[in-house]
C-alpha cells in the first residue's frame, strides 16, 4: 500500500536514521525492528534539543511554563494515539518498569483472595511481574497454553481457564517471537462477563509499530509500550492507566494527588519524542485519508502500514515468481501459522541441520541484519516446548521495502541450497 505510491516509500525512509547503513558495520538491511525501530530524524534532533535545556517544571518562569505546556501537549497526543478519552497516561523507566508497575498496582489494590490469569505466550516483563505478585499476594498463578502451531492464544484456550474469581489477567497483544496478534478486546469481554472487577493488563510494546491501537473499545485496565520499538529512543516506556486503577493506593509523594503515577521531575524530552512518533504517524496517514481529524490519520496510517508489511511478509513467507520464499525452502520450518491475518511483522523460523547462529554470521556477511533468538528467559516459553535450543527472528517495520525483502530471499536461498 505505501509502495503502491509513488514516491511515498522514499519519503517514508527519508524521516528515518540509518535507513540502508549501519553507523559501525555499513551498508546493510535491518530485519531486526523487534529489537528496537529506526529512530525518526525528528526524535533524535529532538533528543538533542531537550537534553540542553537546564530549566524544569514547577517554576515561575517563562521557560517552565514552555515545558509544562509540551508536557501536556504531549498527554493530550497520548490519549489520541491509544483512543483513551479516560484514564491516565504517563512516562515511567521502560516498558518493562510500567508493565512491573501497573501489575503490582493491581494485585496489591484488588480483592484479596482470587487468583492471577496469564498465557505462556508472554514476555517475561509480564510473566515475571504476575507470578512475583501472585506469591506475594497469595495468588494461584494460572496459566493459559498457547497453541505450539499457531504460536498464538485463541479465546477458546482462554475461557477454559476464565472463572469468576479472577483479580488480575495480563495479555499479551503481540508476541515478539511468533509475531502473532491476540484478540485483545474478545479476550477482555470474556473476562469482564464472568469477573467485571477484574484489572487486566496489557502488554502492547510488540504489537505498537504495526497494528492500530484502541483502548476506548477494550474495557481493559492498562496498556504500555516502549517507544524505542516505535521510532522513538530509549529510556522511558509510555504507559495508559485507568482511573479506577489510578486512583488506588501506590508509591507516591505524601500529600500528592492520588491519582499521579509519575515520580520526580519529568523528562519534557520524553513526551516531545513521542509527540514526534505521533506526528509522524498523523503525516503517515494524511496520505491515506482526505481527513484533518488527528485519531481518522492515525487510523489511516495504522491501516496503511498493516497492509504494507502483510505484502512484505507474505512475500518473505510465499516467495514470487522468481524466487522461493521461506515456506518453499525445504531445510526450513516457520514458527507459528503461516496466515498473515494475526501476524505482525515478526518470522522466526530455524534451518533444518544448519545451525542458527551460522544463518545469522551468513546473512550478517551478506549484509543483512537479523537477530539469533536464545531458549533462555526470554524466548523460553516459545522455544522450550518446541524442543529448539535457538531460532532467527526477522522482524520488519513499515519503511523496509519489497526489494529488500527480496534480497533476503536471494541470500538465505544460497545459504540454505549450497
Amino acid at each position: 500500500m505505501i509502495e503502491q505510491q509513488q514516491g511515498l516509500i522514499e519519503s517514508v525512509r527519508d524521516k528515518f536514521m540509518h535507513v540502508e547503513e549501519c553507523p559501525f558495520e555499513g551498508k546493510r538491511i535491518f530485519f531486526e525492528n523487534a529489537g528496537g525501530s529506526l529512530r525518526l530524524k525528528s526524535v533524535v534532533e529532538t533528543s538533542a534539543l531537550f537534553a540542553s535545556y537546564p530549566d524544569n517544571q514547577g517554576r515561575e518562569n517563562d521557560a517552565s511554563r514552555a515545558l509544562s505546556d509540551i508536557i501536556e501537549n504531549g498527554r493530550k497526543k497520548m490519549h489520541l494515539f491509544f483512543n483513551a478519552s479516560k484514564g491516565k497516561v504517563f512516562v515511567g523507566e521502560s516498558g518493562t518498569e510500567l508493565l512491573f508497575r501497573l501489575i503490582r498496582t493491581a494485585s496489591l489494590g484488588s480483592e484479596k483472595k482470587g487468583k492471577m490469569l496469564s498465557s505462556t505466550l508472554e514476555h517475561p516483563a509480564s510473566m515475571s511481574a504476575m507470578k512475583k505478585w501472585a506469591h506475594y499476594t497469595e495468588r494461584p498463578h494460572i496459566l493459559v497454553e498457547h497453541n505450539n502451531k499457531t504460536g498464538s492464544v485463541d479465546i477458546e484456550q482462554y475461557e477454559a481457564k476464565i472463572t469468576d474469581d479472577l483479580r488480575v489477567v495480563s495479555i499479551v497483544h503481540t508476541s515478539p517471537v511468533t509475531g502473532m496478534s491476540l484478540d485483545v478486546r474478545g479476550i477482555a469481554k470474556k473476562i469482564r462477563r464472568a469477573s467485571p472487577e477484574c484489572f487486566i493488563i496489557v502488554d502492547g510494546i510488540q504489537h505498537s509499530s504495526h497494528g492500530g491501537i484502541d483502548i476506548d473499545s477494550y474495557d481493559i485496565d492498562g496498556y504500555v509500550v516502549s517507544p524505542y520499538k516505535m521510532f522513538s529512543r530509549h529510556g522511558y516506556g509510555v504507559a495508559w492507566a485507568s482511573d479506577r486503577l489510578s486512583n488506588m493506593q501506590k508509591e507516591q509523594l505524601l500529600n500528592g494527588p492520588s491519582e499521579n503515577w509519575e515520580l520526580g521531575t519529568r523528562d519534557t524530552g520524553s513526551y516531545a519524542t513521542f509527540s514526534d512518533v505521533i506526528d509522524y504517524m498523523t503525516w503517515l496517514g494524511s496520505n491515506f485519508t482526505k481527513s484533518n481529524n488527528i485519531r481518522e490519520q492515525l487510523n489511516a496510517a495504522s491501516k496503511a502500514i498493516k497492509s504494507h508489511e502483510q505484502e512484505i511478509v507474505s512475500l518473505i513467507i510465499n516467495g514470487a515468481a522468481e524466487i522461493q520464499g521461506l515456506s518453499e525452502i525445504k531445510k526450513i520450518h516457520i514458527i507459528g501459522k503461516s496466515s498473515l491475518n494475526s501476524r505482525e511483522g515478526v518470522i522466526s523460523f530455524y534451518v533444518e541441520g544448519i545451525s542458527s547462529s551460522f544463518i545469522v554470521e551468513q546473512l550478517r556477511k551478506n549484509n543483512i541484519r537479523v537477530h539469533i533468538r536464545k531458549n533462555d528467559h526470554y524466548c523460553g516459553n516459545i522455544l522450550t516446548p518446541l524442543k529448539l535450543k535457538d531460532c532467527i527472528r526477522l522482524s520488519i517495520c513499515h519503511y523496509n521495502s519489497k526489494d529488500e525483502a527480496k534480497e533476503f530471499l536471494r541470500v538465505i536461498n544460497r545459504v540454505c541450497n549450497n
